[in-house]
């Protein structure tokens, strides 16, 4: 079984997993790539933005580095050599890179600040990168890939449909494969959390209620994926079952661990999300107060004014 780079042979010759060499640098030249490229773009756009003479909040920009340095944490180091060997190290990158980073890097609001810091089109008629980010925002495609009834079943399939069929073990055959498979899994988990944060602009944005109830309507699925990985009485997954000597790891014990993972790693996100939107929710009350009492404001001003109009009118009258 070729790994290219992530190789048996290699793995062969792994120590017992601890964390500090779990946490060693061993960087994965996609996955690298593609941090840099994330961090650079991001920084380009607050620094035009800025030079313009516009402001971007600074807790978006530290949201955005989290979220990229948690895909590198688990991409970029040993945990990436331990994952292909150890069910429970790689559901930890599973669970981190689908849903703690994507939340992250959604409350980045990556597509608000690309909408702000692309140029326009100078030429009438022509399309610029903005307005073609914008004609993909209101695409049909994308109507489609955010609505929840594409989006907890697409969440729920990636656990069932992929490790309890042959998909898991044949991607991860090759490097591309597992490449192709934690890209996925980075791909769905922002799918799913897009619509239920509501930071940036999309073509599905439901009220508070309905994004709580979309975020709970998949996580028990999560949770019960969990469940059945700890209460199987053999190991379930062909690319598991026969750990290298040298890590000194039982394949039950360890998918035992993984389904733990799996199940406790459910009510992070949950909690996040939660909190966020609370915070979201209370913003927009106040922002909705601030503008009733404005509009009161200029009401009573009109209703003053015009009383004023109609005393003088009677002034005018008497005199």
């Amino acid at each position: 079984m070729d790994h290219s780079g992530h190789g048996m042979d290699m793995n062969m010759d792994l120590p017992p997993f601890t964390l500090a060499r779990g946490l060693a640098w061993s960087a994965d030249s996609f996955f690298l790539i593609g941090c840099l490229l994330g961090l650079a773009l991001y920084a380009w756009a607050v620094v035009r933005l800025r030079r313009r003479g516009d402001s971007w909040p600074v807790s978006r920009m530290i949201f955005w580095t989290v979220g990229v340095l948690t895909i590198a944490f688990v991409m970029c180091t040993k945990l990436n050599d331990y994952g292909m060997v150890m069910f429970s190290v790689h559901m930890v990158q599973h669970m981190v890179i689908s849903m703690l980073s994507p939340i992250l890097l959604l409350l980045g609001a990556p597509v608000t600040l690309a909408l702000r810091a692309l140029p326009v089109s100078a030429t009438r008629g022509r399309k610029g990168p903005r307005e073609l980010l914008l004609m993909l925002l209101h695409s049909r495609y994308m109507k489609i890939i955010t609505h929840p009834a594409f989006t907890i079943p697409l969440f729920i399939a990636s656990l069932y449909g992929l490790y309890f069929t042959p998909i898991f073990d044949f991607l991860m055959e090759s490097r591309t494969g597992h490449i192709a498979m934690m890209v996925h899994f980075l791909a769905v988990g922002l799918v799913f959390f897009w619509p239920i944060m509501g930071v940036d602009p999309g073509p599905h944005r439901p009220g508070y209620v309905m994004r709580m109830l979309e975020l709970f309507a998949g996580m028990p699925f999560h949770a019960f994926f969990g469940i059945a990985l700890m209460m199987a009485s053999e190991p379930m997954i062909s690319t598991y079952k026969n750990p290298p000597a040298s890590l000194a790891v039982d394949a039950l014990t360890d998918q035992q661990a993984a389904g733990g993972i799996a199940w406790a790693f459910s009510e992070i996100p949950s909690v996040l999300v939660l909190i966020a939107l609370v915070f979201q929710w209370y913003a927009t009350e106040k922002r909705q107060a601030r503008r009733t009492d404005r509009a009161a404001e200029r009401d009573g001003d009109r209703e003053l004014q015009a009383y004023n109009a109609y005393l003088a009118s009677l002034n005018t009258r008497g005199q």
